[in-house]
């Protein structure tokens, strides 16, 4: 990035791992595919590894979801995703309870693991502490809801909005990130995505299905153009999955650019010094840049690779 091109530093509190916590059977629990995100190993692994001891993981550690738990899971987080099938998933998803993560770092015996693990037990804590601090409020936003059940049948949106309403920090202009920290990176890309109201595009020259990962949290209805290296390590089948829950997706191919970029809007554009798929495994850095004219020129470089 230019000398001149203008930056400035906000500080900002990472987001906390409660926008991937939800509430299923009364209990608070966390997916299988966020939670393998976060230690770094595919859905699949992750659960093979729970079948490998499955006495360590009674039903009140983890729990496979019912097609109407789905649905319901599914339409807490519809301001971020918005599926209408499974698509890809060949089995409806295991969530796990504060003791299954718990008991996930024992069976996976990874350093990773390990501090994830007690991030995430942390930010159990910390929601459970939050609910109680405010008991009073929930009950009045109880009460509201009660009288608008006729129009509004489905209040597991509840903690999503309550949440989104105290959330007041801003997206930051510039963060350094040192490497371990996996989770504060993965959060903050995440956080990024969502802002996206319309389209999203990523100049990455090395993506895979752990940047399709992060890219899934999108909005509904977002569109996302991907510009990676010819051989890049997407397949078709990654694409057409990703595309069934999550459409619509595009991957091109370029050459042309260095470094990372995340565009939303074709408005708001960030300079990412690392991969998504490798976001907190080294020291990196994430800087907004503020010149329009500088988006501009970027996008037209695109559209000219398009063409040619």
């Amino acid at each position: 990035m230019a000398q001149d091109e203008p930056t400035s530093i906000i500080p900002i509190d990472i987001p906390a791992i409660h926008h991937l916590i939800y509430t299923m059977r009364g209990k608070q629990v966390m997916l299988d595919s966020d939670l393998a995100m976060l230690y770094q190993v595919e859905t699949k692994v992750l659960n093979q590894a729970v079948s490998r001891n499955l006495k360590r993981f009674p039903e009140r550690f983890r729990f496979q979801l019912t097609e109407q738990e789905w649905d319901s899971l599914r339409s807490q987080f519809v301001t971020s995703k918005n599926p209408t099938t499974r698509g890809g998933r060949r089995y409806l998803p295991y969530v796990f309870t504060e003791q299954g993560v718990s008991m996930l770092s024992s069976v996976l015996k990874s350093d990773v693991a390990i501090d994830v693990s007690v991030r995430i037990m942390d930010a159990f804590v910390e929601m459970r502490q939050f609910i109680a601090g405010n008991a009073a409020m929930f009950d009045q936003i109880r009460a509201i809801e009660l009288r608008q059940l006729e129009y509004q049948k489905n209040t597991d949106e509840r903690f999503e909005r309550v949440f989104a309403y105290m959330e007041t920090h801003e997206t930051p202009k510039q963060k350094i990130f040192f490497d371990g920290q996996i989770y504060d990176a993965f959060a903050l890309l995440i956080q990024l995505v969502q802002q996206a109201k319309q389209s999203i595009c990523l100049i990455d020259g090395y993506v895979d299905i752990k940047t399709l990962n992060i890219l899934a949290k999108k909005r509904a209805g977002v569109a996302v153009d991907i510009w990676t290296h010819p051989q890049t390590r997407l397949t078709q089948h990654d694409i057409d999955t990703f595309n069934a829950e999550y459409p619509e997706l595009s991957v091109k191919h370029t050459q042309a650019f260095h470094d990372r970029f995340l565009i939303l809007d074709d408005t708001e554009c960030y300079l990412i010094g690392a991969s998504l798929k490798d976001a907190g495994k080294k020291s990196f850095g994430l800087a907004k840049i503020e010149d329009p004219e500088i988006i501009s020129n970027i996008l037209i470089r695109l559209s000219s690779a398009a063409s040619s």
